[in-house]
């Protein structure tokens, strides 16, 4: 079976450039290593500008990383686990992106 990279990008700043609590990070990580059974965390930040309704926001994030079959059960877990980060993280929007991988 064909197997996608799930890739989410969290903040580590809230919109209004408060620090997100390292606590939700770690229980999003463990949400998922609960779920899939591995995750991948890059710890060092990442920078990206986003402009919504005319003001331009600077967010700080780091990328997380689930290595799953290409199934359809997946991607609605994705679909539906978009909006719990959204009200966890206080954000307008989260950024998952799936792509095929080949492992050798």
């Amino acid at each position: 079976m064909p197997i996608l990279r799930y890739e989410i990008l969290l903040p580590l700043k809230y919109n209004d450039e408060s620090l997100v609590e390292y606590e939700k990070i770690q229980r999003t990580r463990q949400e998922l290593v609960g779920k899939f059974g591995a995750v991948t965390m890059e710890p060092q930040s990442i920078l990206g500008v986003w402009v919504y309704e005319e003001k331009e926001y600077e967010d700080e994030l780091i990328r997380l990383n689930v290595d799953v079959e290409d199934t359809k059960e997946t991607e609605e877990f994705f679909r539906s686990y978009k909006n719990v980060l959204k009200e966890r993280f206080k954000q307008i929007d989260m950024w998952i992106t799936a792509f095929p991988i080949r492992i050798i």
